[in-house]
């Protein structure tokens, strides 16, 4: 997809982060789809311990489709497809996701699509400047939790000939796709309290840069008011050294005192700038597309009906309309930008009986768009057999988890059979 780019050039003033933000919601005629697809990787043997990245590396075999394989800093493992149409990204995608799973088995290893890990604690095993700094920035508990123990799906997708509908709908559409794929209520092999605890964890950062961007009507004016109030995390220096942060101030701090002539005060400059807007981690970030961030991961078989679901609602404006009038009432209960809301769907899922007829309308509207948008077929006979065994009886995928279940030695999520 295309990049907003940026120049290593000082920046004069704040006119010129707003610049910037009118480059990250240009229109696009294009509409395709990307998906990064993050799991955690466990010993089949040994689920309490932490596979060393080397061990994963040895096993990974020659993708087919063409996915980016990387790293988290925790060890969990992420796919990112190549973008394309609906259609050819998720067959590209699953065509790796396959791989990967199979030469994973072999060498005795379990590709797990689960929001938080369930039973180990965090153990970073990555070591680059950017993290050393971000894990000393982001404190502990919750920074090493982020960092190492979750896992989630990020949907790309273009900004069309309007960005900001898009850009609404995804933010109005966000709590109700989160409680619908809630699937992380389990820490340290116990119930967290939360049907998405990767949520839970990532509410509990830096709000600053974590919290959803307020909306006034002018998506560009708010994200570089967001930009701009956001905590600096850290400073690159010297190529690949990175300085972090820790008296507080925001990207505007730096800016003022940089414009006022303090001493030994660099001006920051547009390449430190589109550093910076890495660092922040709304649910929805605008990069010339739409990054959607807050969904959990999904088992191996089961993430395109996600992916589906959420490009329909986005992209397809009859689907939009539809689900945006089903639930308007029920969104108009919140205050943008529905903290209040976001914070329901990630501890009750689709147990909360309004988050759960919304869901409803919003999987109608979405199966109902899915063949003109080239579905397949039997795509959209998974998306509809998702909701009827999560959606209609308000039960999101964190709740099999939680199922009581005879005692096993392999817990379900380790086997293949997971929610299958």
């Amino acid at each position: 997809m295309r990049h907003v780019t940026a120049e290593d050039t000082p920046l004069l003033d704040a006119s010129e982060v707003a610049d910037f933000a009118r480059r990250c919601f240009r229109p696009a005629a294009a509409d395709r789809v990307g998906v990064e697809l993050e799991f955690l990787v466990f010993d089949r043997t040994a689920a309490a311990g932490h596979v060393p990245l080397a061990r994963v590396e040895r096993a990974l075999p020659v993708l087919p489709g063409g996915s980016r394989v990387t790293f988290e800093p925790g060890g969990q493992l992420e796919l990112s497809g190549p973008p394309g149409p609906l259609y050819d990204a998720l067959a590209r995608l699953a065509a790796d996701v396959a791989a990967v799973r199979d030469a994973l088995r072999a060498a005795g290893l379990a590709l797990v699509g689960l929001g938080l890990d369930p039973v180990r604690p965090a153990r970073r095993q990555l070591r680059l400047p950017r993290y050393e700094a971000m894990a000393e920035f982001l404190g502990v508990p919750y920074g090493p939790l982020m960092m190492c123990s979750t896992a989630s799906i990020q949907v790309n997708l273009d900004l069309g000939e309007r960005p900001a509908a898009r850009w609404e709908r995804a933010h109005a559409f966000g709590p109700v796709l989160m409680a619908a794929f809630a699937n992380s209520p389990l820490s340290g092999g116990e119930p967290c309290g939360w049907m998405s605890g990767r949520q839970a964890v990532w509410d509990r950062l830096d709000r600053t840069r974590t919290s959803p961007v307020p909306a006034s009507g002018d998506p560009a004016a708010d994200w570089a008011e967001y930009l701009l109030d956001a905590r600096l995390m850290l400073v690159r220096e010297d190529g690949q050294r990175c300085r972090p942060v820790r008296d507080g101030s925001t990207f505007r701090d730096w800016l003022k005192a940089a414009s006022s002539g303090g001493e030994g005060e660099r001006r920051p400059t547009a390449d430190d700038l589109a550093y910076h807007a890495t660092t922040v981690f709304p649910p929805v970030r605008p990069r010339g597309w739409l990054e959607i961030r807050y969904l959990d991961a999904q088992h191996p078989s089961a993430w395109p009906v996600c992916v589906a679901v959420t490009h329909a609602l986005v992209t397809d404006d009859r689907a939009a309309d539809a689900a945006l009038a089903a639930t308007e009432q029920f969104r108009g209960q919140f205050r943008w930008p529905h903290r209040e809301l976001w914070t329901v769907a990630a501890r009750c899922g689709l147990t909360d009986p309004r988050l759960r007829r919304a869901a409803e309308a919003c999987f109608r509207a979405a199966l109902e768009a899915l063949p003109r948008l080239g579905a397949a077929p039997g795509l959209v006979g998974e998306v509809a057999a998702f909701a009827d065994r999560y959606v209609t009886p308000g039960r999101s995928p964190a709740a099999d988890l939680m199922d009581p279940a005879p005692a096993r030695r392999v817990p379900a999520w380790l086997t293949d059979e997971g929610w299958e």
